[in-house]
């Protein structure tokens, strides 16, 4: 009895002693914290203006309550219908496109021995993540112009095209566009992940499949893919939860009439038709609807990974 108490004492001293050591770091902990609870979970509440006739003059006590009226009226809207396509077709291109890249550019920059430029690769490909889509939309529109852009001009310059190709100004050439610019911005900060999962690889593995005479590829296909599969799967079953969503600064900044068929999705339905005109129960279950459906998607995936042997993510 007594070997007990002094054991729950030593181990009440050692984790006073522990705090006391690290208390700054459990303070800044407080911030990032404060600021999941304020944005994402205070939110929850203002979810009920989705089934409301919400007037912010009025606010919730008198706003009234219409149901499921808002979402009837959303189903049947055809500019919805045309933004729900639209969004849904991007980024399941987005996903099929830009998801095998940051992988490719992990096992890649794995490969590099020289630790020098190995780094600067780095920074430079991470880059991009920290630019607004503003920045890249007026860089990609100087770039891409039909007749003055630097593209066009190198491409006549070599012989390959005669004409300027309307990259920004013509829907099916902007989607192609659109897609690999939006892979360009996000390969290098996507890669990081992947990069530390190969990190916490066992050389053994690598060093025992040199002795049975693998090359390079052999390792990489053998070794290095196997053990990164669980990440690939936890970040696909992520990426899937926003197959819903859209980016309206990413939108926005390379939207023009002549686009305007592939440019209308959801972020563009939801500031047009919702925020722009005071039509807040509008924009709140259109964002509802897309939240649901994500999850929906979540959860599926997951337990399909868990159904095909995988650890998944919940």
């Amino acid at each position: 009895m007594q070997s007990k108490t002094v054991g729950h004492r030593n181990h009440h001293g050692s984790l006073k002693a522990y705090f006391q050591n690290n208390w700054q770091l459990y303070l800044m902990l407080l911030v990032p914290i404060a600021f999941v609870i304020v944005f994402k979970y205070a939110a929850y509440p203002g979810l009920r203006i989705a089934f409301m006739n919400y007037k912010p003059a009025k606010g919730y006590a008198g706003s009234a309550w219409v149901g499921f009226e808002t979402f009837e009226k959303i189903f049947r809207d055809k500019d919805f219908l045309r933004a729900l396509k639209n969004s849904l077709v991007f980024n399941f291109l987005d996903l099929l496109v830009g998801f095998p890249v940051p992988i490719i550019l992990a096992l890649l920059l794995n490969e590099l021995r020289f630790q020098r430029y190995k780094k600067l690769s780095q920074t430079i490909l991470y880059l991009p993540h920290f630019l607004s889509w503003v920045i890249i939309a007026s860089v990609a529109l100087n770039l891409f112009k039909p007749e003055t852009g630097l593209v066009n001009i190198l491409l006549r310059n070599a012989g390959a095209i005669d004409k300027g190709i309307p990259f920004l100004t013509e829907k099916w050439h902007w989607a192609v566009t659109y897609l690999l610019i939006g892979v360009w911005q996000n390969m290098g900060w996507g890669s990081i992940i992947y990069l530390a999962a190969i990190t916490g690889i066992s050389m053994d593995l690598y060093e025992a499949a040199t002795i049975d005479g693998a090359g390079r590829l052999r390792k990489i296909w053998n070794v290095t893919l196997p053990c990164i599969r669980g990440t690939m799967v936890t970040l696909l079953i992520m990426n899937l939860g926003r197959v819903m969503g859209s980016n309206f600064e990413r939108l926005d900044s390379f939207g023009n009439v002549q686009v305007k068929d592939f440019q209308y999705q959801l972020a563009i339905y939801i500031y047009e038709k919702g925020l722009s005109g005071g039509n807040f129960s509008r924009a709140t279950a259109v964002g509802l609807f897309q939240s649901l459906v994500g999850l929906i998607l979540v959860l599926t995936s997951d337990r399909v990974s868990k159904a095909l042997g995988e650890d998944g993510l919940l």
